[in-house]
């Protein structure tokens, strides 16, 4: 009798619990089709596109591309179309830095001119390498200083160039937030100098290799980039490439560099999240506040990385713009939550999207805070 109530009950147990699978999964098909009919209306088959990756709970729930990658093949955007991911570069770029401070191979409380001795020393005397990675240097654009009749291509060493001997700041360092693309291009010089590799060369071997990153790519000199996607502006009801030929500063590398497909990036975000192959330690330090940006909102920049909100409302996000390449990455770490959106083309606020796809989700980013102000 034990034995027959007791097989009772695990038959209806079994039989819940797969009522309940099948009911996630069909809610889960309702939430994945209502986010494929908002993505196509907008990123429609005949235009430059997008391609987007979800996680949620550590799990790949949703990837797929959308438009064409390259106007005149019309190749379609695919999850292995790679996309200059813009800014979200930075995060890459900081943890470099962060690697080489965790050696003791640098200090990021060293001054700028223990690497660039021939920067003016009112300036790089005082501004410190964790200045430069919460921009919070006040450290001149190089956009506002460059003769652009001089340069056919300008890379992060022309930036050094431009700026080393202005001797004007926008404010004394530390006192103030300006986001500065500037700054990050100097980082990537001093990774150079510090440990001997090109900066491509120093994201290939420490963090491409080891996630297996293996189609992703930093813009160099002479450079081929398979299944490329091409960048282009929306202007009059007409697109015209705004590509790494067509715009003087899109060859900065530290700032903004990297070329990678979805399928590569979920990589980074997997890694990020398992706390595996990856510093768990660094990760931790580059996602955590590091600077105030606006205290009655919360929101703070952390090494590579913006930050809202705390505990289990808190977000960690970055947005891209260079040429006409549009990208952003949220993630809430609470949820093991992520969405990547990477766009080769202008015109549609990503922000918005990704907060219309929240909703969908029911994912609550009550602590966002839109960057359009914040991003020079």
């Amino acid at each position: 009798m034990t034995i027959s109530l007791k097989s009772t009950y695990m038959k209806h147990l079994i039989i819940l619990l797969l009522l309940i699978l099948v009911a996630t999964n069909a809610f889960t098909r309702n939430e994945n089709n209502r986010i494929d009919s908002l993505m196509s209306s907008i990123y429609t088959k005949d235009r430059p596109g997008a391609a987007i990756a979800i996680i949620r709970n550590g799990e790949v729930v949703f990837k797929k591309g959308y438009g064409i990658a390259d106007l005149d093949s019309k190749e379609p955007v695919t999850s292995s179309t790679n996309f200059n991911i813009c800014s979200m570069t930075k995060q890459f770029t900081a943890y470099c830095i962060l690697k080489l401070a965790s050696e003791k191979k640098i200090f990021l409380y060293d001054k700028i001119d223990k690497y660039f001795p021939d920067f003016n020393s009112g300036v790089a005397g005082i501004v410190t390498i964790r200045h430069l990675l919460t921009h919070s240097s006040g450290i001149v654009d190089h956009y506002d200083n460059v003769d652009k009749t001089l340069f056919k291509e300008f890379w992060d060493k022309d930036v050094l160039n431009t700026i080393k001997s202005v001797d004007s700041v926008y404010f004394p360092a530390g006192s103030g937030y300006r986001y500065s693309n500037t700054a990050f291009c100097l980082l990537s010089l001093i990774i150079e100098r510090v440990s001997g590799y090109s900066f491509p060369e120093f994201i290939q071997e420490y963090i491409f290799k080891p996630l297996k990153m293996n189609s992703s790519e930093v813009i160099k000199p002479v450079f081929k980039i398979s299944q490329r996607a091409i960048g282009y502006k929306f202007e009059n009801d007409s697109f015209k490439i705004s590509d790494a030929k067509e715009s003087l500063f899109f060859t900065t590398m530290g700032d903004g560099g990297i070329y990678t497909s979805i399928d590569d990036y979920l990589k980074w975000i997997m890694a990020i999240q398992s706390k595996r192959v990856l510093n768990s330690g660094i990760v931790s330090e580059a996602q955590s506040p590091q600077f105030p940006i606006d205290t009655a909102r919360h929101l703070y920049y952390g090494y590579g990385w913006f930050i809202a909100g705390s505990d289990d409302n808190k977000v960690v996000y970055h947005t891209g713009s260079n040429g006409g390449f549009r990208t952003i990455i949220v993630m809430i770490p609470s949820k093991e939550y992520s969405i990547a959106i990477f766009s080769n083309r202008t015109g549609i606020d990503l922000e918005d999207l990704v907060r219309e796809i929240n909703k969908i989700l029911k994912i609550d980013d009550i602590s966002y805070v839109k960057l359009e102000s914040l991003i020079s």
